[in-house]
């Protein structure tokens, strides 16, 4: 179990926030089948609720390494939420593109902070920065299920139900920063805290994009590449995208306990072997066992996910909020971007062939990160050492 409240708290606040970012890949399919948006067109829905939050993201983490920002919380779970509430009113493009933007603006906000809050509270710990991730991979897995089960019946129309659990995610954020007490209070980083390892935090990164162009890519083309294969209806396609995320719970954990055994590098390394051959069987293997494959690429790709956190955070000491900002942001969010050449790609060939492209990034994955050396833990700093760092 977590440590103490507070992470289970910022846990559980993390699965609020993260459902209305994971809402986004699960509605392409009903705005393919309800305004007949190309894949390009669809795709260009997923860039924009990253394009903001890749900007916002370490802009926001930079804020952290310098004040607190408590308060940040509760309000950046609002707005990720209103952001998916509206997204289904009205058929106008431009306002759809601007409202998922709106809350991804929402997630940027939030995740610098609340990672900050949550390595403070766990003593820096693996496991416990493991529990505070796996809140946001539930939050992804029930995506689906809330989307499924509030557009199928009554269509996108019906997309402010969406937002319902973004009240719960304000309540949730409000009493962790109160759990959390002066670990939440205090920010930005000690005098003492160490050097900052920039050339080894951006070979780091480099490879946080590759898992991202796969995952985005995953995320919004296997539902319908499944329906294609199979013939199956939009069930099968939000199926299919349960598995995917829901197997980031056991990848998350999973990461976290391998890695105090074996180390955090030799971990993330091997997970992105295991993303290739999961992306092979997703290509090339008929009927359900594709099911297997995603499930496969779901550990391969959550494995790593806490450990990408603390590892960056451990090469920036000096500015963990710039490195929870780009780590869980602007790398993460870059998949969007790649996201409409794909569907771009695909409209011109195959859905297919399209996908082909992501067996590259794992590759280049695993080489980024061939020779780095495992960075020493960074010292967290006290909250009175903090007040006196802004001062």
């Amino acid at each position: 179990m977590p440590k103490n409240r507070a992470i289970t708290l910022l846990s559980l606040g993390h699965a609020c926030v993260d459902v209305h970012q994971g809402a986004v890949a699960a509605l392409v399919p009903y705005f393919v089948a309800e305004r007949a948006y190309s894949y390009a067109a669809a795709s260009g829905i997923v860039l924009a609720a990253s394009l903001l939050s890749s900007v916002a993201q370490p802009l926001f983490g930079a804020l952290t390494d310098r004040w607190a920002l408590p308060w940040l919380l509760p309000l950046a779970a609002a707005t990720a939420g209103v952001g998916v509430a509206l997204a289904g009113v009205g058929g106008s493009y431009p306002l759809t593109l601007a409202t998922v933007a709106l809350s991804g603006v929402g997630v940027a906000a939030y995740h610098p902070e609340a990672a900050r809050v949550a390595r403070a509270a766990s003593d820096g710990g693996h496991t416990a920065m493991g529990w505070f991730a796996l809140g946001g991979n539930v939050g992804f897995a029930c995506a689906p299920l809330l989307v499924w089960a509030v557009v199928s019946p009554w269509g996108l129309r019906a997309s402010p139900l969406l937002g319902v659990p973004a009240l719960l995610g304000v309540a949730l954020c409000a009493a962790a920063v109160r759990a959390a007490g002066a670990q939440a209070v205090g920010g930005g980083a000690a005098e003492g805290a160490g050097r900052d390892d920039w050339p080894a935090f951006l070979r780091l990164s480099g490879a946080v994009v590759c898992r991202s162009v796969v995952f985005v890519g995953l995320s919004a083309f296997l539902p319908l590449y499944v329906r294609e294969r199979t013939g199956g209806g939009e069930a099968v396609g939000t199926a299919v995208l349960c598995v995917l995320y829901a197997g980031g719970a056991v990848g998350t954990l999973a990461g976290s306990r391998l890695a105090e055994r074996y180390g955090r590098l030799p971990v993330v390394r091997h997970s992105y072997g295991v993303t290739l051959v999961a992306v092979v069987g997703v290509l090339l293997v008929p009927g359900p066992p594709l099911y297997l494959f995603a499930a496969l690429a779901s550990a391969g790709l959550y494995v790593p996910f806490s450990l990408h956190v603390t590892l960056g955070q451990d090469c920036l000491p000096r500015h963990p909020g710039t490195a929870s900002g780009v780590t869980l942001g602007l790398t993460v969010s870059i998949g969007g971007a790649v996201a409409p050449a794909v569907g771009a790609l695909a409209d011109a060939t195959s859905l297919r062939t399209g996908l082909l492209p992501l067996l590259a990034p794992p590759v280049v994955a695993w080489f980024l990160l061939c020779g780095l050396r495992e960075p020493d833990p960074a010292p967290l700093a006290s909250p009175a050492d903090a007040v006196a760092v802004r001062r």
